[in-house]
């Protein structure tokens, strides 16, 4: 692990560091020759800082895997994402604030619509509204199951987290989703024998959902995924001596900072320039602040390439905000690769720029793209290390051996 060796050099340098993640940031060109969104972008603000500082692109796991948002943004935060297994139903349901315990099993749930037939017709039961999933929400609380408490909470949109607590419950589960319209939601499957009776009770109380959500004109339907506990991490305070803040919209991004002992900053809004504005006003208070911007992922598994275009546009449109705090250290990079051209997570590296005006060694690249990281100064390497890069251009570590 990164930190078993950073943390005995770390040393008391007061230094601010901002790692700014556009979630799904990397993409890919429609045609032959054409640019990337990122390419395609005007960012002027990005591509200032990519000539004055320096490029690369990292691997979120491993070369060749798809990664999802959980275990890449966990290597980006320096924890190897192979020892540390987090599924999203935990990071749902810390986001939205169920406590989960060591033996909990938690989930995260879609709503789908379901045709006569029992097959699903929309797998985000039409992207409902927060407003129109509240009350279903309110109607899947009245189900009880004997021999398991559970805990139910709206996330956003279609979207929600649950939580079972009782005794002997194990969370290696398959998960319900089919990734496809015209099949019927897949039952709950212990892939062990230890977890057959969460399976068994998450079956019933799945059975009972769409019972009671029967006349719903949308969301008569759930799918399950992301089965998981509290994988118990070590906080960021203890690995890097960091006090360390999350600024992000989604809960699942809250959700994940919340594990590695980062605090989760209530704000009002939710664009970029939001976020950044929450920056300011904790500015003083932390050493380390996480910033995630959500719809970049969103543009690129909707396969809306202007729309990540755009997205990407209004992150730097809002960066001289940011800027003017004049952190010590900024990384701006994506967890993973969402490409438009293929409306799904990839196994592409995802661009990284580091900027630390004191101590980085710029490269010759001059904008911030896909080809200008693959050919900068930082080279390719494993997203875990990232932390590394920030801790050594905060000048926040001492010399390694004699």
């Amino acid at each position: 692990m990164p930190y078993e060796y950073l943390t005995p050099l770390l040393n008391n340098q007061s230094s601010k560091i901002v790692l700014l993640v556009m979630d799904g940031l990397g993409g890919l060109p429609l045609e032959r020759d054409g640019l990337t969104e990122l390419e395609t972008a005007a960012t002027p603000h990005l591509d200032a800082l990519a000539a004055e500082g320096c490029l690369g692109q990292t691997i979120p796991i491993r070369p060749g895997v798809t990664p999802g948002s959980g275990p890449a943004h966990l290597a980006l935060f320096g924890y190897d994402p192979l020892v540390y297994d987090i599924g999203r139903g935990v990071l749902e349901s810390v986001g939205v604030g169920l406590e989960i315990r060591r033996g909990d099993v938690a989930a995260r749930g879609n709503f789908c619509t379901l045709d006569g037939n029992g097959l699903i017709s929309d797998r985000r039961a039409g992207r409902i509204s927060t407003a129109e999933a509240l009350p279903v929400v309110e109607k899947m609380k009245t189900i009880k199951i004997p021999g398991v408490d559970i805990e139910v909470k709206h996330v956003k949109e279609y979207r929600f987290a649950v939580v079972f607590r009782g005794e002997g419950l194990e969370a290696d589960l398959a998960d319900t989703d089919p990734q496809a319209t015209g099949k019927a939601p897949l039952p709950v499957v212990a892939h062990r024998t230890p977890s057959e009776r969460a399976a068994q009770l998450f079956n019933q109380w799945v059975a009972e959902v769409q019972r009671v959500l029967a006349d719903e004109p949308k969301a008569n339907g759930v799918t399950l995924r992301g089965f998981a506990t509290d994988p118990g991490l070590p906080s960021y305070q203890d690995v890097y001596g960091l006090r360390a803040a999350c600024v992000a919209v989604y809960p699942m991004y809250k959700g994940v900072a919340q594990l590695v002992g980062m605090d989760v900053i209530d704000f009002e809004g939710e664009t970029p320039a939001d976020e950044f504005a929450a920056v300011a006003r904790i500015w003083n208070d932390y050493d380390f602040i996480f910033i995630h911007i959500k719809k970049t992922d969103s543009m690129g598994e909707d396969g809306n390439f202007a729309g990540k275009v755009k997205v990407i546009e209004g992150v730097d449109e809002a960066l001289p905000a940011l800027l003017d705090l004049k952190p010590d250290v900024l990384m701006v990079t994506g967890d993973h690769s969402t490409p438009a051209k293929l409306r799904a997570h990839s196994w592409h590296p995802v661009p990284f720029l580091l900027w630390a005006p004191a101590s980085h060694r710029p490269d010759l690249q001059v904008s911030y793209g896909e080809r200008a990281c693959a050919r900068g100064g930082l080279g390719t390497f494993l997203a875990q290390e990232a932390m590394s890069l920030a801790l050594a251009h905060a000048l926040r570590m001492n010399k390694y051996g004699a």
